[in-house]
């Protein structure tokens, strides 16, 4: 069932993508008055197929799902003998540079437009983030070594508010990129009152490369979320409950060692599989101290013997749900999109000077993982995934590859620059170098996808 869900979570992206790409052709080219012949979901032969309007446009499902394509009536891919005079005046290669030039961009455009929606609908709905309240990092960090304490709540970043954890990851991530430092502004509990302390400390970024982007980076810097201290919740007969330990003790120490938080108590048990620890805690206004030896079991994800005293310790950070109005949160999809944009860009340049992995290029079988997993989260989770994949998809198509969008708008650069029109035998060329380089990336892809599914199993 989890690899149907996959599939349909897959497939419905796909061709909501696909579909939105070809119409910003289709769309623009009816706009110019050049005569679309077929628009076409999915590449290869035609498995089913309808003629509407005007034209006769033929609306097409083919066999291939890994794409599609919008024919138009064009001089390079038929003969145009007994064609009306009228629709001579209709066909593509006879339009302006710069229709042309629209016709070809308005693929790409759709895949920026739908992220821009996507994102502003979320927006305005709201998702419940944590918010950017900071656990205590070791001394070693960049964090701590830049004076950020447990407890601080970012607040902005180089001057741009953030509200929300993924906010700050995102800003971070690209000052990585730019090889810059964070000015981070904070909120600081007052020791001595119900107040706040304002500070403002530099964090250097140059621990972490740009290789480090695709893994959890924050943490490499020390940067984690605060977790609520070590309270018990529900007690099951076990360990726990043997040790005569109840719901609501709140621990304060294992064999001496301060325990920070909630996760830190769960970490220590989980490494303790049959010793004995010695508790330290408060009940109400009452001290005690306990021991207790945590249960081993196996962990169905690593393998490995893990301790477990059968209690339930609440984790969840503090959450916060912020939601805009639809200008505002229309401007934010359009920022977020250009933003995410750039760093594709960026991440790709970095590919080709070698400052980042080629393992990070991904296929079909990641993506379609993707979907499955945001899928099963939620609709909100979904439809982020989907904005962030229809960027990526503008992005690629834009690259100056012949065959690709990108290739095309580059030949009618060419052409305002020149003059006159690239060489059918250039072009020829071109496309079959495109062709090849089409193909390479798409065998990193399809391997670098058969490696990940072989080290996850």
């Amino acid at each position: 069932m989890t690899l149907l869900h996959t599939l349909i979570a897959f497939f419905v992206a796909l061709g909501t993508l696909v579909v939105v790409h070809e119409l910003g052709h289709y769309l623009v080219a009816r706009w110019c008055g050049v005569k679309v012949l077929r628009f076409s979901v999915g590449m290869g032969r035609i498995v089913w197929s309808r003629r509407f309007g005007r034209d006769q446009t033929e609306w097409a499902l083919s066999i291939l799902p890994l794409g599609g394509y919008v024919k138009m009536l064009d001089a390079r891919e038929q003969d145009l003998e007994g064609i009306p005079e009228e629709d001579l005046k209709r066909e593509f290669t006879r339009q302006s540079v710069w229709r042309r030039i629209a016709i070809v961009a308005a693929g790409p455009a759709a895949n920026f437009l739908l992220a821009i929606l996507l994102f502003a609908g979320l927006y305005m709905h709201g998702v419940p983030e944590p918010v950017p309240t900071l656990r205590a990092a070791a001394q070693s960090t960049a964090a701590y070594q830049s004076g950020l304490r447990g407890g601080d709540r970012i607040t902005a970043i180089n001057g741009e508010p953030v509200h929300v954890w993924s906010e700050v990851r995102w800003k971070l991530m690209q000052l990585v990129l730019e090889k810059a430092d964070a000015r981070v502004d904070v909120e600081r509990p007052d020791p001595n009152g119900p107040g706040k302390l304002l500070n403002t400390v530099t964090l250097r970024l140059n621990e972490v490369g740009s290789g480090d982007l695709e893994g959890d980076f924050l943490s490499k810097l020390g940067l984690a979320l605060a977790r609520p201290p070590a309270v018990l919740g529900n007690i099951l007969d076990g360990p726990a409950k043997s040790a005569g330990l109840q719901t609501g003790d709140k621990i304060l120490a294992i064999d001496g060692e301060p325990v920070r938080d909630g996760l830190a108590f769960v970490e220590k048990v989980r490494e303790s599989a049959g010793k004995r620890l010695m508790l330290h805690g408060v009940r109400g206004n009452s001290a005690f101290d306990v021991a207790v030896v945590p249960d081993s079991v196996a962990d169905s994800a690593s393998g490995k013997q893990i301790g477990r005293i059968k209690v339930e310790v609440p984790l969840a950070p503090e959450m916060a749900t912020i939601s805009d109005g639809p200008l505002e949160a229309v401007a934010k999809g359009a920022r977020r999109t250009w933003d995410t944009s750039i760093m594709t860009v960026k991440m790709i340049g970095k590919m080709i000077v070698g400052q980042v992995s080629w393992k990070n290029i991904t296929g079909p079988i990641t993506i379609a993982d993707y979907a499955g997993q945001t899928a099963r989260v939620g609709l909100v989770s979904y439809l982020s995934f989907l904005a962030f994949i229809s960027i990526s998809l503008g992005v690629m198509n834009l690259l100056p590859i012949p065959v690709l969008d990108g290739g095309h708008l580059l030949y009618y650069a060419l052409e305002i620059l020149t003059g006159r029109r690239v060489s059918e035998r250039f072009g020829e060329i071109a496309q079959r170098a495109g062709l090849g380089i089409l193909m390479a990336l798409m065998l990193v892809a399809a391997f670098n996808d058969i490696v990940r599914l072989m080290f996850q199993g």
